[in-house]
């Protein structure tokens, strides 16, 4: 599935960005973030999104800060309707270069120790384990603390 990617900075986009994340990421008992949070984020000039797009209409978000030479993937989320069809990866990509054109040399996130699916796009894409946070979650699951180095716009091993 082709997808297109637009990279949105004005709150005006919090609502679609709060629904696209519920839609991708909650379960019976979980916390969505909120429209008001996701215009919290983006009325700083650190934050901004990226939107993938297909014909049946937005698919997936990717919410980024970027400051003082240092990036931070805050999510990442894909419809499951649109899961498996390279949008993560789109998402991802579009994020990355943007990221580098802001001046970022180097990416940072965290992803759930269980999500195999997650760490499988990270570590294509180059990223590698720096830490651990223990408990992370709130069901109690590790964070894994993954970093990619950006040099010239092109992710290199961190």
């Amino acid at each position: 599935m082709t997808a297109s990617h637009r990279i949105v900075a004005a709150p005006c986009w919090a609502p679609l960005l709060a629904a696209l994340h519920e839609e991708s990421f909650v379960h019976p008992g979980d916390e969505a973030w909120s429209a008001k949070a996701f215009a919290g984020l983006l009325e700083a000039p650190a934050c901004f999104a990226v939107v993938a797009e297909t014909v049946d209409g937005p698919a997936g978000l990717a919410l980024f800060r970027v400051a003082a030479g240092e990036a931070e993937v805050l999510t990442i989320g894909v419809r499951p309707a649109d899961r498996s069809a390279g949008i993560g990866a789109g998402l991802l990509g579009a994020g990355l270069a943007e990221c580098a054109r802001r001046g970022a040399h180097e990416v940072l996130l965290e992803v759930a120790a269980g999500n195999a699916a997650a760490q499988s796009l990270y570590r294509r894409r180059g990223f590698v384990e720096v830490g651990r946070r223990r408990r992370y979650y709130r069901d109690g699951s590790d964070a894994l603390v993954l970093s990619l180095g950006l040099t010239g716009g092109v992710s290199t091993p961190a």
